[in-house]
């Protein structure tokens, strides 16, 4: 699963003008972030990735919510807030509660009530708690990260999703960023609602099958933007 790094991050924070603002373009409504390869996307991903955005509830709505909070799989509870950093993960079977900011790589950890103060192991539960936050939330607003950082998007006509509904279809691969750079997406973009409706996963950008599809449904509006609780067989239940 890609998985996107610090620097990723840099791009969710950058101010925008208003979606309602009349004669700006998209570039100027939905900037993208710092290393975003430009020049080696397609315009016409560019601009449906700029339209996801819209759909999404607008740049200016994703920059201003302050704190995210969903269950992952069932598995554990993330608590981000987007302005200041800082994450926290709880897991009710390990009894476990990581903390870390994603802006400074500090972070805490407690087992059972007792706080983690061993540095090797404190090490290892804050590079554990970075990793658990990049994937997690890439599952819950990767719509909003189609021009992240290291980014390259190409697109690849239209193409009906497995339920039959006609989508333009996005591929996102990387250059140099995230624990897994290698990765590739299919991102299917709804014909008539603009938002993602799909998305294929491939371990290897070479690979000729997908590891896994699943869908994007279920869509929920919080503070303003939409998120997607509904992957198939599991669910990134958002806290409302």
């Amino acid at each position: 699963m890609h998985k996107l790094l610090f620097l990723f991050s840099l791009g969710l924070f950058l101010s925008c003008q208003s979606m309602d603002n009349p004669g700006k373009t998209s570039e100027e409504e939905n900037p993208a972030a710092p290393g975003f390869l430009q020049m080696e996307s397609d315009p016409q991903a560019i601009q449906i990735a700029d339209e996801v955005m819209a759909a999404m509830g607008g740049r200016a709505a994703w920059d201003a919510v302050d704190t995210l909070a969903w269950n992952f799989f069932g598995k554990r509870d993330l608590v981000w807030n987007k302005h200041s950093g800082d994450v926290t993960i709880t897991n009710p079977d390990e009894k476990s509660e990581l903390t870390i900011n994603v802006f400074t790589g500090k972070g805490t950890a407690k087992y059972k009530e007792q706080e983690v103060t061993h540095p090797d192991s404190l090490k290892m539960d804050i590079e554990k708690a970075m990793n658990i936050w990049i994937n997690d939330s890439y599952w819950l607003a990767m719509p909003f990260k189609l021009k992240d950082s290291g980014v390259r998007l190409k697109y690849l006509g239209e193409e009906n999703t497995t339920d039959g509904q006609p989508a333009d279809k996005l591929e996102l691969t990387f250059f140099e960023t995230g624990n897994t750079p290698g990765n590739k997406y299919h991102v299917y973009v709804d014909k008539k609602t603009r938002l993602v409706s799909q998305w294929n996963f491939f371990s290897k950008a070479d690979d000729p099958e997908a590891r896994f599809s699943m869908p994007w449904k279920g869509y929920v509006e919080v503070d303003g933007i939409l998120l997607s609780e509904d992957r198939g067989e599991r669910r990134v239940e958002v806290v409302k």
